[in-house]
């Protein structure tokens, strides 16, 4: 046989072997499918490793890395039923609701969001008349002799830094106790025992300005009701300008001698004084420290704590104020003799932390105005006018009194009577002021009908519900028995 022909023999045995092995079933060339891990090995005890072929497997189910645990996320939110959600206000009945109007970071700024102009102005003297015309034609005398004590004597500024406190707390109950302790807790004991003289030797000339203011308001709701005295047609201007004149006097002298106190204490402050004073002056109530109410005030009566309370108040406000927050007033200041302090400050009474809504007189002034018809409305709204030109002089003659009273602090004396004359000037002013006021309101409520005044009736009982109409009277913010008042004939002509 040829070498050519053994060549060709041995390549045709070739292609049968392999077309043989070829017809082999799939299962016997590999020991499991080849999507599975362990077709990567025929067995444990093997020695021989047969690779599978090298196509893409599909990819594995992923499961957790044995060489670490699972990553856990935290849950963005508390589950529902545990999530804890700071409250963004308080709750209704404790709310104490902030200004929406800005405050000034110090009321030595003299750029206070409460200002004379905004307490001059045509809309604040409208509705607080109109609260004072509300108040007089629903309440009582025992609501007309409610009268804030800090109203007498009121040269210090303390209403500015009240009405403009950056942390909107002027109003709270809280603003006065805060401010006297705080005051008081720094004066050494002869500082304080000055105070404590001063009030023990003002409360019977403080209490009689209380008991005479209920001479006017005597005579005012004799005007309401038409109960004039025989031969008479109604209030003499001429004659309660007087009296009240008289009444201004009184409170002229009251303060002539606080301020020789309070002047005495202010310009002898020493350093450690001053410094605490640097700390509460500029900021709201809420960062002044809270204080204990020191022994030597419990052992007084009650009327020697209220004056000597309020002193150590307009202490600190005429430290930390100005001229221009002593001549401030607020717009309720003046006509005093209607009920409209009752009206707001009736729910604060005996409640601590209690704050007095700053809308209420604008709300319910407004109110008051629209329950008019259009015939009796201009009586009301016709007084913003008429009493313009006394409210002016008002302020001139306050600005002159502060001018004069506040000498005391640089240790000059102040001219007694140049304080005297001013303040029965300031006195005739006001005295103006109410009788247009209580002669107005007298004109409308002899027209209202039975309608009107039952929707005015309703007004004050919602405002103030069983505190509506008291059934005492009070010597400033302190229930009594009605007193016995002169007869007012000759404040009618």
């Amino acid at each position: 046989m040829s070498k050519t022909m053994k060549i060709f023999l041995l390549i045709l045995a070739a292609v049968f072997l392999f077309a043989a092995v070829g017809a082999l079933p799939a299962n016997a060339r590999t020991s499991s499918n080849v999507n599975d891990q362990s077709s990567y090995s025929v067995a444990a005890d093997s020695k021989t490793v047969l690779r599978a072929t090298p196509t893409r497997k599909a990819p594995p189910t992923p499961r957790p890395s044995p060489t670490r645990k699972p990553t856990i996320v935290p849950p963005t939110r508390l589950p529902t039923a545990t999530k804890i959600v700071p409250p963004t206000r308080m709750p209704t009945a404790t709310r104490i609701v902030p200004p929406t109007k800005v405050v000034v970071p110090s009321p030595t700024a003299g750029a206070g969001s409460f200002t004379m102009a905004q307490t001059l102005s045509d809309g604040a003297q409208l509705t607080t008349l109109a609260f004072d015309g509300l108040a007089f034609l629903t309440g009582n005398p025992g609501s007309d002799s409610f009268f804030p004590p800090g109203k007498v004597a009121d040269f210090w500024g303390f209403q500015y830094l009240r009405d403009n406190d950056p942390s909107g707390m002027g109003h709270n109950t809280d603003f006065l106790t805060r401010a006297s302790l705080n005051m008081f807790s720094i004066l050494d004991a002869s500082q304080n025992a000055q105070l404590i003289t001063l009030a023990k030797g003002q409360v019977t000339a403080i209490n009689d300005y209380g008991y005479k203011r209920f001479v006017l308001m005597s005579a005012f709701r004799r005007q309401l009701s038409g109960s004039l005295p025989s031969g008479t047609t109604g209030l003499s201007q001429s004659a309660v300008k007087s009296f009240s004149a008289d009444l201004y006097q009184l409170d002229g002298e009251i303060s002539y001698q606080r301020a020789l106190v309070m002047g005495s204490i202010l310009s002898n402050l020493n350093t450690a004084q001053k410094t605490y004073l640097a700390g509460m002056v500029g900021k709201g109530m809420t960062s002044w420290p809270v204080v204990a109410e020191p022994d030597e005030l419990r052992g007084l009566s009650h009327d020697e704590k209220v004056a000597v309370m309020t002193y150590a108040g307009d202490l600190f406000s005429w430290y930390a104020g100005s001229l221009e927050a002593d001549v401030y007033f607020c717009p309720e200041r003046q006509g005093t003799y209607f009920g409209s302090f009752y009206m707001k400050d009736a729910p604060a009474v005996g409640n601590p932390g209690y704050s007095i809504g700053t809308n209420i007189t604008a709300d319910y002034g407004n109110a008051f105005i629209k329950t008019l018809s259009a015939s009796q409305a201009p009586t009301i709204t016709n007084l913003v006018t008429t009493q313009k030109a006394s409210l002016l002089g008002i302020v001139d003659v306050r600005t002159a009194i502060s001018t004069e009273l506040r000498k005391a602090m640089s240790g000059v004396t102040p001219d007694q009577a140049t304080v005297l004359a001013l303040m029965r000037t300031y006195g005739e002013l006001d005295g103006e002021i109410i009788y247009q006021y209580a002669t107005a309101f007298s004109t409308v409520n002899s027209s209202l009908t039975s309608a009107q005044s039952a929707s005015l009736t309703a007004m004050r009982q919602t405002l103030l519900g069983s505190l509506s109409l008291p059934s005492s009277a009070y010597l400033y913010a302190t229930p009594i028995t009605y007193p016995t008042v002169q007869d007012t004939a000759f404040l009618f002509k």
